[in-house]
């Protein structure tokens, strides 16, 4: 089980996190919504220790995180972020077959039971026609999956993405709902960010409302994801978020 509490960081002196304590257990898929710049990349990256914490407790099942190893970190936790860049033309295979390595350190060499898990996660994500293809040279949505698959092939059992459907098109933003839902069933804690309070009906088990740096809810998602409290998340009046549902029921039967 991940496990924070009362969780601090930021940037310099500014608190962009304050004081939030949550639980991502094994078999749980966790979503966290809020309006842009309200902390959720900034959380996320606290909690695999990519960002410091300026105060708080952070456990990965019962050990501290601060006192772990890179590689014994990524045994345990997968991180997928929102934009990212690689400073070399990796091939795509090279780059899922990162994720295969995260856990053994700069040496590791890859061993034919990690080529063929490798090559059974491209194929989970259609992605052989592209594995030779230099990552550089991909889409956004295409880097995305990429990104998504290295994390899978990472085999860690707690996974983290920063908004995963940011990128993707409508087909693939479905097949995301699959995968995650299929994570949850093969008993991995998944903890990921979105701006589709749909996505997380279709796949949460539990919701995370965020604000300022805080949680102003937390539950099921019927429990969190009604109308007065999606208003109160986005500052928007109830009647906007009605008039947007309808307009969205219009799209899916003229569609």
């Amino acid at each position: 089980m991940i496990e924070a509490r009362l969780l601090y960081a930021g940037y310099d002196r500014q608190s962009v996190v304050k004081g939030i304590s949550l639980r991502v257990a094994p078999g749980e898929t966790v979503a966290l919504l809020g309006p842009n710049g309200c902390g959720k990349t900034t959380l996320l990256k606290a909690l695999c220790a990519i960002h410091p914490l300026q105060g708080g407790a952070l456990q990965v099942d019962g050990r501290d995180l601060a006192t772990l190893s890179a590689p014994e970190r990524a045994r345990r936790i997968a991180y997928v972020p929102q934009q990212h860049r690689l400073v070399f033309a990796y091939s795509v295979i090279d780059v899922v077959m990162m994720g295969r390595l995260a856990g053994r350190g700069l040496i590791a060499r890859p061993t034919p039971a990690d080529f063929a898990a490798v090559h059974a996660v491209l194929g989970q994500f259609g992605l052989h026609d592209l594995s030779t293809r230099s990552y550089a040279a991909l889409s956004g949505g295409q880097r995305q999956q990429v990104l998504i698959a290295r994390a899978v092939a990472q085999d860690a059992p707690y996974l983290l993405l920063d908004e995963p459907a940011s990128s993707l098109d409508y087909g693939n933003q479905l097949r995301l709902l699959e995968l995650l839902g299929q994570l949850r069933q093969s008993g991995r804690g998944v903890l990921f960010t979105t701006h589709h309070p749909d996505h997380a009906f279709v796949v949460a088990s539990h919701v995370m409302l965020m604000q300022d740096g805080r949680f102003i809810a937390e539950g099921t998602p019927a429990q969190c994801m009604n109308r007065e409290q999606l208003a109160r998340l986005y500052a928007l009046p109830p009647d906007r978020l009605d008039e947007a549902a309808r307009a969205q029921r219009w799209a899916h039967q003229h569609g």
